[in-house]
């Protein structure tokens, strides 16, 4: 049974690929939610949600239908195509493997994730920038892809604050241990020797709450980093109704 299946002809080749993983205050989501909004992306294939919590919901950028657990969006003379990701996985593995053999097979000339970690467990020197990177030992040199840029920018290599384990050394395996991170750590993990698409991960430490600014901060990271030009930031439709509760009444307040 087929994995991905298109909605509207689009050639991936070449293009790069940003999915954002379910992780602390569903940050990496926020972050598509404006990336798809502001550089006016469309729905163009839907992803088969087998190991996915079912969830449906209204369409948002006027078409008929539904969304569905797990979407890729793009257009025509944009550089990424970029995955949204609503509910998380049932079946953790068999997600993984469908995906990364997606990014395999479809020709892509990078792959950008992202993901949140938990704020309450960053160390004082992780306080002088929220955003950090991971270069999987498997992916190849970023040199020459949309990746390289993130050697000249002021984003950190990631380190783990803790170690998963008590006890343990704090950088347990090749990719360090992410709290709050969702499944990144076991994605990275996954990459087999010899993957031939130059591969990334954005992290953000983040607190759960309104995270809208937070979005936006990650999002700006990574048109930086694939070198996007973003005439202006827009929210999506839905962020203003209802999205995080309606605002107080002020006159409570004096």
């Amino acid at each position: 049974m087929p994995f991905y299946y298109p909605i509207t002809p689009f050639n991936l080749h070449e293009k790069a690929l940003v999915v954002p993983v379910v992780s602390a205050a569903n940050i990496a989501q926020l972050a598509v939610d404006l990336l798809i909004a502001s550089l006016s992306l469309r729905a163009i294939g839907i992803f088969d949600p087998r190991d996915l919590v079912p969830v449906v919901g209204g369409r948002e950028d006027g078409r008929e239908g539904v969304t569905t657990p797990l979407e890729l969006w793009g257009r025509e003379g944009c550089e990424i195509v970029v995955v949204q990701q609503r509910p998380p996985q049932s079946k953790k593995q068999e997600f993984i493997d469908a995906l990364l053999q997606f990014v395999r097979e479809s020709n892509l000339s990078a792959a950008l994730f992202l993901s949140g970690v938990d704020m309450t467990n960053r160390t004082d020197a992780q306080m002088a920038t929220p955003i950090y990177y991971i270069h999987p030992p498997s992916s190849p040199a970023w040199e020459g892809s949309l990746l390289s840029s993130i050697s000249q920018l002021p984003i950190p290599e990631y380190t783990s604050p803790i170690a998963q384990h008590p006890g343990a050394s704090q950088n347990e395996g090749p990719i360090p241990f992410i709290p709050g991170g969702g499944l990144m750590r076991r994605i990275l993990s996954n990459l087999p020797a010899g993957w031939a698409v130059p591969t990334a991960a954005l992290l953000q430490f983040v607190l759960e709450g309104d995270n809208r600014s937070d979005a936006s901060l990650m999002a700006a990271a990574v048109a930086r980093v694939l070198s996007l030009e973003v005439q202006e930031w827009r929210q999506p439709l839905s962020w203003q109704q209802g999205f995080f509760g309606t605002p107080h009444d002020q006159t409570l307040y004096g």
